[in-house]
C-alpha cells in the first residue's frame, strides 16, 4: 500500500492567516498540520507518499518537507492546478500507485482515537490481502453538515451520502480511505457533481 495525501486548496476559510503560509504548515499545538496525517501514515508502516499540492506551494512543501530520506521514507510531489474534488488526487496519484492498493487521506484532518492504529492497521492488511475498501466515520451530533455513512451491524457500509436533509445515521465520513488498485479506475470515469469536482462520494459508490 502506499499513501497519497491531498493537501491543495487555498484555506480561504481560514483568511487572512493564510496569506502568508498555506493552511497545512499552520501551527496545531507543536507542529505543522500536515504532520499528523503523516505521522500517521508512518505509524501504519507505509513509507512511500505522495503529496498532491498547488503549484504556487510546491517550493514550500519541498522545502518543508524534503524527499523523505531523513525519516527512511520517499516522498513525491504532484500538483493540482485547480480544484477538481478529493476523487481527482486518485486520478494524478495513478502513476505513482501503480499496482498497489492506497491509503488516501486529507492533509488538513487530525486523526485520534483509543486503538486507532490497531484498527486501521487490521484494515490496512485487509485491503492488502483481500481488497475492496474502508471508509471510516467518526459519529457527530450534527450529521446534516456532512457526508454520512450509514453501516450495518457487522460495520459494512449501506449507504454514503453528502450532507443529506434527513441522515441515516450520525457517522460522518473522515478523512481517510483505504483502497484496493480498483479505485483509480472508478475515479477516472465517474462524472464531475454539479460543482464540477470528482467527489470521494461517487468512488465510494461503487
Amino acid at each position: 500500500m502506499k499513501a497519497v495525501i491531498l493537501a491543495g486548496g487555498s484555506g480561504t476559510r481560514l483568511y487572512p492567516v493564510t496569506i502568508p503560509v498555506n493552511k497545512h504548515f499552520l501551527p496545531i499545538y507543536n507542529k505543522p498540520m500536515i504532520y499528523y496525517p503523516l505521522s500517521l501514515v508512518m505509524l501504519l508502516g507505509l513509507r512511500e507518499v505522495l503529496f498532491v499540492v498547488n503549484p504556487e506551494d510546491l517550493e514550500d512543501f519541498k522545502k518543508i518537507l524534503g524527499d523523505g530520506s531523513l525519516v527512511g521514507m520517499n516522498f513525491q510531489y504532484v500538483l493540482q492546478d485547480s480544484p477538481r474534488g478529493l476523487a481527482h488526487g486518485l486520478v494524478l496519484a495513478e502513476d505513482f500507485v501503480g499496482d498497489d492498493s492506497v491509503c488516501l487521506a486529507l492533509g488538513d484532518n487530525i486523526f485520534f482515537g483509543h486503538d486507532l492504529v490497531k484498527v486501521l492497521k487490521e484494515a490496512k492488511g485487509d485491503v492488502e490481502t483481500s481488497g475492496g475498501a474502508y471508509v471510516f466515520g467518526y459519529y457527530v451530533k450534527d450529521p446534516e453538515r456532512f457526508g454520512i455513512v450509514e453501516f450495518d451491524d457487522t460495520g459494512r457500509v449501506i449507504s454514503i451520502e453528502e450532507k443529506p436533509k434527513r441522515p441515516k445515521s450520525n457517522f460522518a465520513v473522515v478523512g481517510l480511505y483505504f483502497y484496493d488498485n480498483r479505485a483509480i479506475e472508478i475515479a477516472k470515469n465517474i462524472k464531475p457533481s454539479d460543482r464540477g469536482e470528482l467527489e470521494i462520494t461517487s468512488v465510494n459508490e461503487h
